[in-house]
C-alpha cells in the first residue's frame, strides 16, 4: 500500500472518530455530523480501495480520474457552505423577530424591563 493511500485511509478513519466524538459530545447536530460520516466513509472507501477513482473517472469519460475527485469534493463543499448560510440566515430572522417581540412585550408593560423592580 502506498503512503498516499494509508494516509487517506487514516484521515478517513480520524474523521470518523472525530465526528463521533463530537455527535456524542454535542458539539455538533446529528444532522451535520451524517454528513461530515459520510464524507468519512468515503474517504475510507477510496483509502481501502484507490483504483476506485480511476473506475469512477473512467465511467464519466475523465482523462485524469483525481480531477473529477476533486471537482466532486469542491461542489460538495460549496453546497455545504451555501447550506449554512441558509440556516445561519435564518437563525439570524428569527432572533430579530424574537427581540422585536420581547421589545414589543416591553412596551406594553407585560414584562419588567431589564434592571427595573419585579425582576428576579
Amino acid at each position: 500500500m502506498k503512503d498516499s493511500y494509508l494516509t487517506v485511509l487514516v484521515v478517513g478513519l480520524g474523521l470518523a472518530v472525530m465526528i463521533l466524538y463530537m455527535v456524542r459530545r454535542d458539539h455538533i447536530y446529528i444532522r451535520q455530523g451524517m454528513f461530515w460520516i459520510l464524507v468519512a466513509a468515503i474517504s475510507t472507501l477510496f483509502g481501502l480501495y484507490p483504483p476506485l477513482v480511476d473506475v469512477v473517472g473512467g465511467a464519466f469519460g475523465v482523462a485524469y480520474p483525481p480531477t473529477l475527485l476533486l471537482l466532486v469534493a469542491i461542489i460538495v463543499l460549496l453546497l455545504k457552505a451555501l447550506l449554512g448560510d441558509i440556516a445561519l440566515t435564518k437563525v439570524r430572522r428569527d432572533l430579530r423577530r424574537l427581540n422585536q417581540r420581547i421589545a414589543l412585550l416591553e412596551t406594553s408593560e407585560l414584562l419588567p424591563r431589564a434592571g427595573e423592580p419585579g425582576e428576579k
